[in-house]
């Protein structure tokens, strides 16, 4: 899912930007009296410039097509390397001087490290962080949003479940989807 549409409580759309925005330009033209709200994968509620005919929201929403990539010359590949100011103590510089490769290199493998430690605990925050921003702005005036909101940062997933259960089914239904993750790590309950 890159994008959900959602007039009122209910779900009317999930897919690519330019498919939600073609639903939501037809819902808003019915004036229904409901909003129409659109999220990314993130849970953020985003806002689509709607105007214009399906041909314009078609070229607005076209995927960027990359140029050619250009023939390959002599030397070494481009990697997409971005240099950067990195302000480290004098024994961090000796250290990664005295590493095989370089402080480039060593500095490399130490991200690379830490992204793949860090990989199970940002899956869970980036989770709980698209399920808060989607319940704030769909049931953040709902009864338990509060408490579900506690039992969503806390990894209790009976009791996020059983504050959500009250809530409309598409919205509850898309909080668990944006949930899916939070609550499989090592602090997450049953």
């Amino acid at each position: 899912m890159s994008h959900v549409v959602f007039r009122g409580a209910e779900r009317v759309g999930e897919g690519p930007a330019l498919e939600v925005a073609l639903v939501a330009q037809r819902l808003a033209a019915e004036a229904s009296g409901d909003p129409v709200l659109i999220f990314d994968a993130e849970g953020r509620q985003v806002d689509f410039d709607l105007s214009g005919a399906p041909s314009d929201l078609a070229a607005r929403f076209a995927p960027a097509i990359p140029p050619e990539a250009a023939p390959r010359g002599r030397g070494r590949p481009k990697l997409g390397v971005v240099p950067r100011e990195v302000t480290l103590l004098p024994r961090h510089w000796d250290w990664l001087a005295s590493q095989p490769g370089g402080a480039s290199v060593a500095l490399r493998k130490l991200v690379e490290a830490a992204r793949r430690e860090a990989e199970g605990p940002d899956r869970i925050r980036r989770s709980r962080e698209a399920a808060y921003r989607f319940a704030n702005v769909m049931a953040g005036d709902r009864p338990g949003y509060e408490a579900a909101t506690r039992a969503l940062f806390s990894g209790d997933a009976a009791a996020f479940a059983a504050r959500i259960a009250a809530w409309p089914a598409d919205i509850a239904a898309q909080a668990r989807i944006f949930a899916a993750e939070a609550f499989s790590g090592d602090d997450a309950r049953p």
